[in-house]
């Protein structure tokens, strides 16, 4: 990865890398992906269980077996593991962050698949809100296994809200961001729509503002999500973050 991407990553709490994963690879990934969601292989999370703005309110609406998450995606299958800890993820992981990297079992790690009508929209957030480690400096990968646009819930972040200071009175019980705040409003004006084709890698920090729109098209949309902390950076003891053993990875060469 060239200094100039990592500066821009520093800079602007995120970067897009290009055809990171091989299209052989992208359309191995989701057949294995969309074989799961067949089988409905535990764990998993439904729509109807997060409650977001668009989603069933119980599983016993229409749609309310709607799968949003395909959990544990690293143990899922060694193809999972083999991009998600591999060196491709591995060398962009470890020049962003500058140490070497553990991959967490317990956040993200996971087969995002957003439905037509009952994929729900995620309002403004920032992931380090419910994890616990001694900084708050991890950084996810987001592979795009399908064209990712704005008619099918692509992502939307604020550039540079990594390196802001936000007082809690901003956020709602649930810490999304609350959009009756005009200084609220004012932040989300510099808001970018971050387009994505297969293969495609949003690589962004745990601080950053992001938001996705509910999926109006007519296809699930399908991504392999994946979170990394640094060696020295490990999550509390007691908490949440600390209940399931991290997975190194795995550099090239």
């Amino acid at each position: 990865m060239q200094q100039s991407t990592v500066e821009q990553f520093r800079s602007t709490g995120y970067v897009v890398i290009r055809n990171l994963c091989p299209p052989g690879e992208v359309a191995e990934l989701k057949l294995l992906a969309i074989k799961e969601l067949n089988e409905r292989s535990e764990p998993i999370e439904l729509e109807a269980d997060i409650g977001y703005p668009g989603a069933p309110t119980t599983r016993a609406e229409p749609g309310g077996g709607t799968i949003r998450r395909l959990l544990n995606a690293v143990d899922r299958s060694p193809r999972f593991e083999a991009w998600m800890c591999g060196p491709a993820v591995g060398d962009c992981i470890e020049a962003l962050i500058g140490e070497a990297a553990i991959m967490s079992r317990v956040h993200h790690n996971c087969i995002m698949t957003k439905h037509p009508k009952h994929g729900s929209r995620t309002d403004w957030h920032r992931d380090i809100r419910y994890w616990s480690f001694a900084r708050p400096e991890l950084v996810s990968a987001w592979l795009a296994l399908g064209h990712e646009r704005p008619e099918n819930g692509s992502l939307m972040l604020v550039p540079g809200s990594h390196r802001l200071e936000i007082d809690d009175s901003r956020f709602d019980s649930l810490k999304f961001l609350r959009p009756d705040l005009t200084e609220n409003a004012r932040l989300l004006g510099s808001a970018v729509r971050i387009s994505l084709n297969p293969g495609d890698v949003l690589f962004f920090h745990c601080r950053t503002l992001h938001a996705a729109g509910q999926n109006t098209s007519d296809t699930i949309k399908w991504s392999l999500v994946s979170t990394y902390h640094r060696v020295s950076n490990q999550p509390i003891d007691g908490t949440r973050s600390a209940v399931l053993s991290g997975v190194p990875i795995r550099r090239a060469g």
